[in-house]
Order: structure tokens, then sequence, then C-alpha cells
């Protein structure tokens, strides 16, 4: 009788392992998603080149077309709706939040130091640049780990062609 109390103890031990293995893949796969899609977005935002300041010989981005851009790039590769929600097949479950958009024109001196001490987020943009940080939360599939949830920082700089 043992024996059998042991053989379950052991098969449940070996499952709970099992379920959290695949929940940690699961995790991986879910957080590089995202760090891709945010990292789209902020590039597709930063080639919004200002066509009116170029046109004065000034290259800058145009921050309303450059934070459209950066929306329409995170609905379409998380498969959100417009209010930042996931549509019914996205592999999200909670609402993607985007947490900072920065776009660093041209006023500044470059190369620019880029310092949000909130998110503990620093880089150097070269040229005029965005910068995004979302928060996706892990849709676990499991109960086996505790809620994930990663502040995802993004940036990216214009590219002068």
């Amino acid at each position: 009788m043992y024996k059998l109390v042991l053989i379950l103890a052991m098969m449940s031990l070996w499952i709970t392992v099992h379920l959290m293995q695949v929940e940690e893949e699961m995790a991986m796969k879910t957080l590089s998603q995202g760090k891709r899609a945010i990292n789209r977005a902020a590039h597709a935002a930063a080639q919004q080149v200002d066509k009116t300041a170029l046109s004065e010989g000034i290259v800058r981005i145009d921050e309303s077309a450059a934070s459209r851009e950066a929306a329409l790039y995170l609905q379409r590769n998380l498969q959100l709706d417009a209010s930042g929600k996931p549509l019914p097949n996205s592999f999200l479950r909670h609402p993607v939040q985007v947490l900072v958009f920065d776009v660093i024109n041209s006023e500044e001196t470059f190369p620019y130091q880029y310092w949000n001490p909130h998110y503990n987020f620093e880089v150097e943009l070269r040229s005029p640049g965005v910068v995004i940080i979302a928060k996706v939360v892990y849709p676990r599939a499991f109960t086996v780990m505790e809620p994930l949830e990663w502040e995802i920082r993004g940036a990216a700089e214009l590219i002068a062609g």
C-alpha cells in the first residue's frame, strides 16, 4: 500500500514539475513576442518624418503620426483592438498598457542620453527617436507559477536615408 502512495506522490510531483516547465516555456515565448512587437512599434514610429519640418531642412519625427503608427503596429503584432484589449484569437488575455511613449526630436543635442528613472531605462540615441515602454501580462495556462508581468522596453532611431 505504501508503494502505491509513493507512486502517486511521485506522479503528482512529476506532473507539477512538467507543467511548470511548459508554463515557463510559454511565458518566454510570450515575452519574446511582446519584445518583438514593442521593437517593431518603436521602429515604425521613429520613421514618421515631419514633412513640413523636413521641407525647412529640419529632420524631426511627427509625434501624432508616430503615436498612430506605434499603436497600429502593436494592434497588429499582438492582435489587439483599438483600446489595447486582446482580440479573441490573441495569445494574450489582458490589455497591453503603453506606459511610456516618448519622442526625442531634433531639439535635443545628439548623441542624446535618454534616462527614465521610474522604469530604470537608459538608451543612447544618435538621431531623433522613439522610446516605448509597455506593460504585458502573461496569461497563465496553469496555476503552477506566480502571475508574470513585464514592462517591456523598446527604442528606435529615425533612419536617415
